[in-house]
């Protein structure tokens, strides 16, 4: 059975997420996505929010879990067997990040092998920052994520 983990902030829940959650979903036996905090951001939810979160948009896809991650991916893959890292490009800034990254996971554990999906178009301009803004401003995000999570950002905010 091959356990592969997709590992993110997750803050906010994209659509694009969620497409890249459903499409990987098909090619593991098993899929965690494993919620985790970017170090060089400030977050706007909690980490059990966005687990909520996605466990609410995966209702659907009986081979995906979530969990909450600390410390280094490699070491969260290895307490649960998976051997298959999934990540999600938009651009070629994507790339070269996730390039060094993989390498150096390699490096941590040579049984971990990384496999990278490409956003779809539609997704490929979507990143935390711009959804942030727009939500500040009161923009409709409602074709990039949940209605939830968009419900979710203008009300944290609002509060800001």
């Amino acid at each position: 059975m091959t356990i592969a983990v997709f590992p993110g902030s997750f803050d906010p829940l994209t659509n694009g997420h969620l497409d890249l959650i459903a499409r990987a979903s098909r090619m593991f036996d098993q899929l965690v996505v494993a919620v985790g905090q970017n170090t060089s951001k400030r977050g706007v939810f909690t980490a059990s929010e966005r687990v909520a979160f996605i466990e609410a948009e995966i209702k659907n896809l009986p081979n995906v879990t979530v969990q909450v991650e600390t410390g280094l991916t490699v070491a969260f893959m290895k307490s649960i067997h998976a051997t298959v890292l999934v990540r999600g490009l938009r651009n070629s800034t994507d790339f070269e990040f996730e390039q060094g990254i993989a390498g150096m996971n390699r490096t941590l554990d040579a049984h971990i092998d990384t496999v990278c999906l490409m956003a779809a178009p539609k997704y490929q301009f979507v990143s935390s920052s711009l959804l942030k803004e727009v939500a500040q401003f009161g923009g409709d995000l409602t074709q990039l994520v949940p209605p939830a999570v968009a419900k979710g950002l203008r009300e944290r905010l609002e509060r800001e």
